[in-house]
C-alpha cells in the first residue's frame, strides 16, 4: 500500500477506534498515528491466528485495523492516562 493509503486507512481506524473506546477523538494527528500503529498492530494479531492482515485499502483492512486500533488506544489510555474510563 502507499503512504497515502495508509494515513487515510489509519485516519479512519484511528478515528472509529477512539470513538469505541472513549466516545471522543484524540486529535486527528494522534488518531492518524494511534491508527496506522493499530493496523499494524492488528496486521500482526491477525497473522498470529492464522488469518490474512492488512490486505489493502478495503473493507477487511478497515476491520482489520480497528481491531488493532482499538488494541492500541485501550493500551494508550492505560499508560497515559491510567484509566480505560
Amino acid at each position: 500500500m502507499s503512504i497515502l493509503a495508509w494515513i487515510v486507512l489509519g485516519l479512519v481506524a484511528g478515528f472509529i477506534g477512539s470513538k469505541i473506546v472513549n466516545k471522543s477523538g484524540e486529535g486527528i494527528l494522534l488518531d492518524i498515528v494511534l491508527g496506522v500503529v493499530g493496523a499494524v498492530v492488528g496486521g500482526f494479531l491477525f497473522n498470529q491466528f492464522g488469518a490474512a492482515g492488512v490486505t489493502g485499502l478495503n473493507i477487511y483492512s478497515l476491520i482489520v485495523a480497528v481491531i488493532g486500533a482499538i488494541v492500541v488506544l485501550v493500551l494508550y489510555h492505560l499508560v497515559v492516562r491510567g484509566t480505560t474510563r
